[in-house]
């Protein structure tokens, strides 16, 4: 039985690239059933990051800030270089004061993905330094996204701040704490015990998540669907940029290694769109929600992408390597 939940795990993770699109076609064309079920998602999410946090401990954590340059430029390219270059693009294509610019915009600025850390993992990036990254990034996004959205637009935006840390807490902080907390108290062994039970469990959860975040999107996608062929290939490019801006990124680090490379590219390309999809559609016209929804779309399968190009050409490696 433990060999083949774990065959189960591993298959999963081998067919991402196919498995993510279907999760999604799957949710948007029977969106109904899954509807009553979107509200799950955060609980999903909080066992997805638990499994992981059991395999991190503390002084994992401590080695990720002792060296806070990797976190510093992730977050400069990902919300610094990524809106500039969606500003540009926008003004370009649509004008600077377009839904759409604002839009292509938002997307940039909210907060690092959770669901990067399921690649980073997946991928054999650190752990660590995803989880630290997400979390950092989530605790300053009520003075980034409101900031930069001022900066680029003029306008203040104010949201439910107690009510997003309250999400994020439930999804990424106390999951993690409690499996630091269990990792240190096991001696990091009870991940490796209790893996044949926790793994196929969050592989499953994880294909839910998609489900359920496109079913979520779905009224909004058929509804704008008239504007997507405008805005499709600005999202596209966008996406495939963060991936991009990551995987090059260590190149300005004096410490460059393969599990840097994994870590930072799926950070820096993957984004909390289901805040930017609340945050467009509360504060901005519906059209702001269109990259918004298109970048839901497209950021997994391109993530399965990513992951099979960095499989199948290797990070390059250290400057230590080159000389030794």
């Amino acid at each position: 039985m433990k060999k083949k939940a774990l065959a189960f795990s591993s298959w999963v993770d081998r067919g991402m690239f196919w498995i993510t699109p279907l999760m999604l076609v799957l949710g948007l064309v029977f969106s109904k059933p899954f509807l009553p079920w979107v509200p799950a998602i955060p609980y999903l999410f909080a066992y997805i990051t638990f499994v992981m946090g059991v395999g991190c401990g503390r002084e994992h954590l401590r080695q990720v800030f002792a060296r806070p340059m990797p976190i510093v430029l992730t977050l400069v390219l990902s919300h610094l270089v990524a809106p500039l270059a969606a500003f540009g693009i926008g003004s370009v294509l649509f004008g600077a004061s377009s839904a759409y610019t604002v839009g292509l915009v938002l997307f940039t600025i909210i907060p690092l993905g959770v669901s990067s850390v399921l690649w980073i993992e997946l991928s054999g990036g650190s752990l660590a330094l995803g989880l630290a990254m997400v979390l950092l990034d989530s605790a300053l996004s009520p003075i980034v996204v409101p900031g930069l959205i001022q900066l680029f637009f003029g306008a203040e935006l104010t949201f439910d701040t107690l009510h997003l840390m309250r999400d994020l807490l439930l999804m990424v902080v106390v999951p993690t704490a409690l499996g630091v907390i269990i990792y240190e108290r096991s001696g990091g062994k009870f991940k490796q015990k209790a893996g044949p039970v926790l793994l196929p469990i969050s592989k499953i959860f994880f294909m839910l998540v998609i489900v359920l975040n496109a079913a979520g999107i779905a009224p909004y996608a058929y509804e704008l669907r008239g504007d997507l062929a405008a805005v499709i290939p600005s999202v596209l490019f966008l996406v495939a940029f963060g991936y991009v801006l990551g995987y090059c990124a260590p190149l300005l680090l004096k410490r460059r290694t393969p599990e840097l490379a994994v870590t930072i590219s799926f950070a820096a390309g993957m984004r909390n769109n289901s805040l930017g999809l609340v945050l467009a559609l509360g504060y901005f016209s519906p059209q702001a929600a269109v990259p918004v929804v298109l970048a839901i779309l497209v950021q997994q399968p391109l993530a399965t992408l990513h992951q099979l190009l960095l499989r199948k050409f290797k990070p390059y490696p250290s400057k230590e390597s080159l000389h030794s």
